[in-house]
């Protein structure tokens, strides 16, 4: 993205522009044009708010100039990406149904959960061996054990 500043943006207003971004993470690309100074913004912009950037002192519009995402963009990424998963073609033509537990309690539960997923026709049965949660004595899943 870049930020154009408008035609009587200070020096002070540009600064405090750059300074902005930057406490977010991001790196600015200075360009000094006759008239118009414009800042390319480096890095990942997410943790920007684009609202703030645009009140502020001296700036007179945000542009972006490439799509969010771009990895999973069909303009970068055309085709179709397919896994095989034991036969099982993931991300092709055909719908794979796959269930399973959020995290995998012990063998019992997986066990019935592997055959209530094959009886409701499912081809893939998935569980999570870590739960992230906010607090560390909360369940978190069998860990290597699961």
């Amino acid at each position: 993205m870049i930020i154009v500043m408008k035609t009587a943006a200070t020096p002070g207003q540009i600064e405090n522009v750059i300074a902005r971004v930057e406490q977010r993470g991001c790196k600015t690309h200075v360009s000094k044009g006759e008239e118009t100074t414009i800042l390319g913004i480096i890095g990942d912009v997410r943790n920007l708010n684009f609202e703030h950037i645009e009140r502020l002192d001296g700036v007179d519009r945000i542009v972006r100039i490439q799509r969010p995402f771009k990895l999973a963009s069909r303009e970068f990424h055309p085709f179709d990406t397919v896994i095989n998963v034991d036969g099982i073609s993931i991300g092709g033509k055909q719908i794979v149904i796959m269930g399973g537990p959020c995290a995998v309690e012990n063998r019992e539960q997986l066990l019935q959960t592997a055959y209530a997923v094959k009886d409701a026709g499912g081809q893939i049965l998935r569980g999570g061996a870590f739960k992230p949660r906010t607090s560390p004595y909360s369940f978190q899943g069998l860990g290597e054990e699961g």
